[in-house]
């Protein structure tokens, strides 16, 4: 990590979500806060759920988040790292944002040194104990028939239908249900167990779950929980060694 240099680590940002008031002034909060720690960030990791709905067709993409793309070009021109783990409502991102960005993409888990620590960062939406019914959900999303079967339909039938899906299951209830400690969260139970067996890892990083969480499991090592940016507004910030979670004011 470069002399004076910060890792920022944001999730759950849902733009475009149609429950919004607003989604314009959603997102230009996003783009504030990444104007304010372009000139101190090294590298920024959007952990999952960046946007409430995204599909690529091969030629076509979603209308809108312009002036956010833009300014995820802006840091990656300005050599900021930009990675993007996928979540379990951008699923599909294929070619087209890593391309024209100039971004990473993950899926999945992502292991990495920063600062000589190193990190575990996933949604996590695809690691601990997960309902039967939503696994079932989250294999057909990503299955590779069924994505080529999607990506047949028109448009203007499959962008309504998803918005409006995401719109119902969010309706009156867009945050998580309060933090009821460790023992009980299914991602903090996953990291504990998984830090038995993997001892080098020094931080745990997730999405997803809706709450601001840093909890230390073991032997210093940290399992966080980003919170979101529905009304929050919620990032981690690693440096000199130490990360600590802040809420944007912007």
């Amino acid at each position: 990590m470069g002399k004076g240099k910060a890792t920022y680590f944001l999730s759950d940002l849902h733009l475009g979500a149609r429950y919004f008031k607003s989604p314009r002034d959603k997102e230009m909060r996003v783009v504030r806060f990444l104007d304010s720690v372009k000139d101190t960030a090294e590298a920024v990791y959007l952990v999952g759920d960046v946007l409430d709905y995204w599909y690529e067709y091969r030629y076509v993409v979603p209308r809108g988040f312009v002036r956010f793309f833009g300014k995820l070009a802006e840091l990656s021109d300005a050599g900021v790292k930009v990675t993007w783990l996928i979540g379990n409502h951008d699923i599909w991102i294929f070619d087209y944002l890593p391309a024209e960005l100039g971004i990473e993409v993950v899926d999945g888990v992502l292991t990495r040194e920063i600062g000589g620590k190193l990190f575990f960062i996933t949604h996590g939406d695809g690691v601990g104990k997960l309902p039967r019914s939503f696994k079932f959900l989250r294999s057909l999303f990503r299955n590779k028939l069924c994505q080529k079967m999607y990506a047949a339909l028109n448009p203007r039938w499959t962008i309504p239908l998803a918005c409006g899906w995401s719109s119902k299951n969010r309706h009156g209830h867009p945050v998580a249900s309060p933090y009821e400690g460790r023992g009980k969260e299914p991602l903090m139970v996953f990291a504990e167990q998984y830090s038995a067996l993997n001892p080098g890892i020094d931080y745990y990083i997730f999405g997803h779950r809706h709450i601001l969480v840093d909890e230390t499991i073991a032997d210093g090592r940290h399992a966080v929980i980003l919170g979101e940016w529905i009304d929050m507004c919620s990032y981690a910030k690693f440096e000199n060694g130490r990360l600590t979670l802040h809420k944007f004011e912007g």
